[in-house]
């Protein structure tokens, strides 16, 4: 009977570390920069780890060139945050060992 409780304890304290991680991760998600191309590079796509947009580059070339800035901004931003949803997850699996935790970002 007791050997359950000494289980329960050592999930307990997993959870507390995985709580804990998530919090760390969460504070420094803001700091966390990416950034992802598109147009051959002409137009790069900065985004933070809590998904907000930090910045668009357009090269001159690419408005003199006639590219099709909207679709090639819309391009960098979501490589940008794909690239952070990837990021993310793994260092949630990291946190989590593996375990499987839906909703959380």
């Amino acid at each position: 009977m007791f050997g359950n409780l000494g289980e329960m304890a050592k999930m307990m304290s997993k959870v507390k570390d995985i709580q804990s991680g998530i919090k760390k991760l969460k504070s420094e998600l803001g700091t966390l920069e990416f950034s992802a191309t598109s147009a051959g590079g002409r137009v790069k796509a900065t985004v933070s780890g809590d998904f907000v947009v930090k910045s668009i580059e357009i090269a001159p070339e690419a408005l003199k060139e006639g590219c099709d800035v909207s679709s090639a901004v819309t391009e960098a931003v979501n490589s940008a945050v794909a690239a952070a949803k990837m990021t993310i997850q793994t260092k949630m699996t990291e946190i989590s060992g593996g375990i499987d935790l839906p909703g959380l970002f």
